[in-house]
């Protein structure tokens, strides 16, 4: 029984001492080969990333303005129009027929004037002809032939002929007056008859079509929505803290919902900025406009704001101890040593380090599923 139990002590004993050696081992003894590389001074390029949405800069709207119902429309949302093409036609026969009315009146009125000017040159030539019967009237009463009541009749008919004269006059200047507002009325009503046919005022694609044939429409009733691709642009939101780094001029990519990555340009930094969120619109016009697209649709931009100096280290080489503060593990003498860091700015690649490692000292290149405390040796160097 004695025996038994010492056997047993001598078991546990022995697990003991495995364990403790197994631990030493992989402490002290046991490297870890591991990509290790120097923190450098360099350079990091800057962007700027933000969320946005698919707008256009000259988005078009073409409405009604006519009340009347729709009889044609020749465009549907997606297609590509050229500026001039016509898109719809409203019913225009109640305008048709008003003009028909202008231009009777025009015709009748003409003939009116045809007559004022007949009117205007018969009196133009009874006047003449008093004239010359008063002439010989006073010859012949300075000759004793004729009385005086004789000259003082033809003076009375010359006088008449002359305001016969002046009044067709007036009769042709009233219907010559008349005659223009009829010119006008039809100008106004050939504007209107136009109104009837409406067409594209630019070259752009159809996002949107308001209306259906049959349908009635008043003034401002909107039929169509289109846009000019050549302007679409990104409205991209950007924090105030780092909109000081954005210029116009800046190259940009823009990335798609539908995961196409297209280059573009910082066309115009908005100056009034949301008094909620903080942030302002900036707006990145495409360099090349998207084939498919859709107005409103998300999109996340990152633009490239320069680059700057620091020191460098890959941006797989940041960790985070148990505590949940974020650093690097240094290599010294052989072992890893969490090391807590600030950081900058960042790219694909690299990340500034603000605070708390110096150039020249080496880090973990890779620091997932490694740890601190652990002997490592760089991936290429031979183990001992």
């Amino acid at each position: 029984m004695k025996q038994g139990r010492t056997l047993a002590v001598t078991a546990v004993s022995a697990s003991v001492l495995v364990i403790a050696a197994g631990l030493a081992y992989m402490r002290f003894g046991h490297t870890v080969a591991v990509p290790i590389v120097e923190a450098v001074q360099g350079k990091v390029t800057q962007r700027v990333v933000g969320p946005g949405t698919l707008q256009a800069r000259i988005p078009v709207t073409i409405a009604a303005r006519l009340t009347a119902a729709v009889r044609e429309l020749n465009a549907d949302v997606g297609d590509t129009v050229k500026r001039g093409q016509e898109l719809a036609v409203l019913d225009d026969r109640d305008l048709a027929a008003r003009r028909g009315v202008v231009s009777g009146q025009q015709v009748a009125l003409a003939r009116n004037l045809d007559a004022a000017e007949a009117a205007v040159a018969k009196a133009q030539a009874e006047l003449e002809l008093a004239r010359s019967k008063q002439r010989r009237d006073a010859e012949l009463l300075s000759k004793g032939f004729v009385s005086q009541a004789v000259l003082d009749a033809s003076n009375a008919a010359a006088s008449v002929a002359a305001a016969n004269l002046d009044s067709a006059r007036a009769a042709r200047s009233a219907r010559s007056a008349d005659a223009q507002t009829l010119v006008q009325e039809a100008r106004y009503a050939d504007t209107v008859l136009s109104f009837a046919r409406i067409a594209a005022p630019m070259d752009g694609v159809i996002i949107a079509r308001q209306a259906e044939v049959g349908s009635m429409v008043v003034p401002g009733s909107t039929l169509f929505r289109m846009v000019d691709p050549a302007t679409l642009w990104v409205a991209m939101r950007v924090d105030e803290s780092v909109v000081g780094r954005v210029r116009v001029g800046q190259a940009a990519s823009i990335r798609m919902r539908t995961g196409e990555t297209l280059p573009g340009t910082v066309a115009r930094i908005a100056r009034q900025s949301d008094a909620a969120t903080r942030e302002l619109d900036v707006n990145v016009a495409f360099d090349v406009p998207p084939a498919r697209f859709a107005i409103d649709q998300e999109a996340e931009v990152s633009l490239v704001a320069g680059d700057l100096d620091g020191i460098v280290v890959p941006l797989a080489s940041l960790t985070r101890d148990r505590a949940g503060r974020q650093g690097v593990l240094v290599v010294l003498d052989s072992r890893t040593e969490f090391r807590p860091v600030q950081t900058g700015t960042s790219d694909a690649h690299g990340v500034l380090i603000a605070k708390g490692l110096t150039a020249g000292e080496r880090v973990v290149a890779k620091a997932e599923d490694v740890r601190s405390g652990v002997r490592v040796r760089a991936l290429d160097a031979p183990a001992r």
